[in-house]
């Protein structure tokens, strides 16, 4: 039975070293094979939403670049529009010609002038009026001109235009809206496009009557000038399209090739098509309702598909380098442990009586139930002495930084009272009086019947009474602002750590002959803030290191260091202080403590709930 018993039990019995081999294999192909696949399938996915935002973010701004050109043009023509003026003096039948004269020279003339130089752009400004008693208006221009910024303004007869199909085909007038972006006359000769409106009489309400045209041709490529494709890359095609399908613009290389493709014929999508070879794009469009333009972006998927290739090769061959090495050190590390881990038990049954206090829990037939029996063991004898140990240092720091926190700088006190003995030498009583008044006042908080905690309010106020003693001193050259949300009132705080940074950078941060403070309190999340600034010489990043350092023994930093572990030693290791500065700029100081309540606040809450 013994025997059969054994055998069992060795049956049973698999070696730690094989454990560790297998559970690290199984895991380690999970981890890989999950990894390889959520990496390509995320990398993939968010090239393809990158690249999509991208050129959607693009597109918004070419969209916003030329509606500000379009706005512009239309805000110009509405001066023309809406001015009542120059709508009657296109409807002013004149008695003499002296009359015609002053309405052509001072009044229409400079107000389409006006209008003119105050569009920034290549502009040839066509106006077709009605009424026959206003002479004709012509300037010459090179119809191919493309260069120049010189204005033109025309001043036409109406009936040239009143037989065109564009003219035929302009829609009804609706009253400050009724505009049209088109090419027509020489617009596409000088590769230039026009916005038309009305010149209407409002004289009847019921009745709007049309007096006139107004045409403002621009260059396309001008109008356009942002509409460029390798703004979104190579193999891009960018282009604008009217409301009929028509393509008015391109950038040049594409708009040559769909030209070449298209021959005489109006360039349109189709034809765009043509000149490029077929393949995946990525298709996306911005549409202008004012203008009745759609901005049209195709970006090829392959530059995204190669990537995604190649990324993908690149995550497979990473996946088998990582699945072959993890493999070589999980043999190794397993034969290690597993030669090892009888020391181990050696080792730790000769120090059961050690200074090892960790407790574990394991139930099996390996080695590693001796180690939990004897880390067990050792936890239990020597768990009393650590504490002991602990709680005997504990009350050594705290009264090592209770003593430090009640002292007072008598370097302060003998200044202090030095600067009262000269004020009362020379007489200045009232400056005495208010010096007196606030030493009394400074000293009366910072010894605060010996208590460590205080309100937030007296605080501040022993920071504040601190600063009138030394505005005393220093006069002008001291400036001290207070910025305290009222909200911090209700909390309590460690009392004494924020006239030692005043007092710092009263002795340290100056830099000329002036220097100002400001000190923050404010309330951030649950935590409160001190913060306390200065325009001084800044320190080194080197030093603050250093004043930082809790190995440091120099006096230097120790009355930092002191209210660093104060604040830690109260509240825990993620408060305490931080220290920010740039040479020439000046000082940061932050405090931070947790916002806890006073009593009497707390006692008021419990009484409302």
């Amino acid at each position: 039975m013994k025997s059969a018993w054994e055998k069992r039990r060795r049956l049973g019995y698999m070696p730690i070293g094989y454990k560790l081999m297998l559970s690290y294999l199984v895991f380690i192909i999970i981890l890989i094979t999950v990894n390889g696949y959520v990496s390509h399938s995320m990398y993939d996915a968010s090239m393809r939403k990158q690249t999509s935002d991208n050129i959607k973010n693009t597109l918004v701004q070419i969209r916003d670049n030329v509606a500000y050109k379009t706005d512009d043009m239309i805000r110009i023509s509405s001066t023309l529009y809406e001015d009542d003026k120059f709508v009657e003096s296109l409807k002013l039948i004149p008695e003499d010609s002296r009359e015609k004269h002053l309405r052509h020279e001072q009044t229409l003339l400079p107000k389409l002038d006006s209008a003119s130089k105050s569009i920034g752009m290549n502009l040839r400004m066509f106006i077709y009026f009605k009424n026959d008693t206003i002479d004709e208006v012509y300037n010459i221009y090179d119809q191919h001109d493309t260069q120049s910024n010189e204005k033109v303004i025309n001043m036409l007869k109406h009936r040239r235009i009143s037989n065109t199909p564009w003219y035929f085909l302009f829609p009804e007038e609706e009253y400050g809206v009724t505009m049209v972006w088109e090419q027509v006359e020489d617009d596409r000769l000088s590769n230039r496009i026009s916005m038309i409106r009305r010149i209407v009489d409002l004289s009847i309400p019921t009745n709007v009557k049309e007096i006139g045209m107004m045409r403002f041709s621009v260059l396309i490529d001008e109008l356009f000038e942002s509409v460029y494709f390798r703004n979104l890359g190579d193999g891009a095609v960018l282009l604008v399209k009217d409301k009929t399908g028509e393509i008015i613009y391109a950038s040049d290389e594409q708009l040559d090739e769909a030209r070449a493709s298209s021959g005489r014929a109006p360039i349109t999508l189709a034809s765009m098509a043509e000149s490029h070879p077929p393949g995946e794009f990525l298709t996306l469009e911005e549409y202008m309702p004012l203008q009745e333009w759609t901005i049209v972006a195709y970006v090829p998927l392959t530059i995204i598909k190669q990537e995604a290739e190649r990324v993908q090769t690149y995550i497979l061959l990473i996946c088998l380098l990582c699945f072959v090495l993890f493999t070589f050190t999980g043999i190794f590390m397993s034969r290690y442990f597993s030669k090892r881990i009888t020391k181990f038990v050696s080792v730790l049954n000769a120090f059961r009586e050690g200074d090892l206090h960790k407790r574990i829990s394991y139930r099996g037939r390996d080695e590693f139930s001796q180690i939990a029996t004897a880390l067990n063991g050792m936890g239990e004898d020597v768990e009393a002495l650590i504490n002991k140990v602990y709680l005997t240092q504990l009350q050594k720091k705290e009264a090592e930084l209770e003593m430090l926190q009640t002292q007072i700088n008598p370097h302060f006190l003998y200044n202090t009272l030095s600067s009262i003995n000269r004020l009362a030498k020379f007489g200045e009583n009232e400056k005495l009086q208010k010096m007196v008044v606030q030493l009394a006042k400074f000293y009366r908080l910072t010894l605060n019947s010996g208590k460590t905690l205080i309100p937030v309010s007296s605080e501040v106020e022993q920071a504040n009474a601190y600063l009138d003693i030394q505005k005393v001193k220093y006069g002008r050259r001291l400036e001290a602002t207070f910025d305290v949300d009222v909200n911090v009132w209700q909390y309590e705080t460690i009392k004494l750590i924020l006239q030692p940074f005043v007092e710092n950078v009263l002795k340290h941060a100056w830099s000329g002959d002036r220097i100002h403070i400001r000190i923050v309190a404010k309330l951030e999340g649950d935590d409160i803030l001190y913060r306390v600034i200065d325009d001084g010489m800044g320190v080194r990043q080197e030093r603050i290191a250093e004043i930082m350092s809790l190995s440091n023994d120099s006096e230097t930093g120790f009355g930092i260091r002191n209210i660093h572990q104060r604040v830690q030693l109260q509240y825990g290791e993620q408060y305490g202080v931080s220290i920010f500065s740039r040479r020439g700029a000046g000082t940061s100081v932050d405090i931070r403590i947790p916002a806890r309540k006073r009593k009497l606040f707390l006692e008021d809450d419990q009484a409302s709930g």
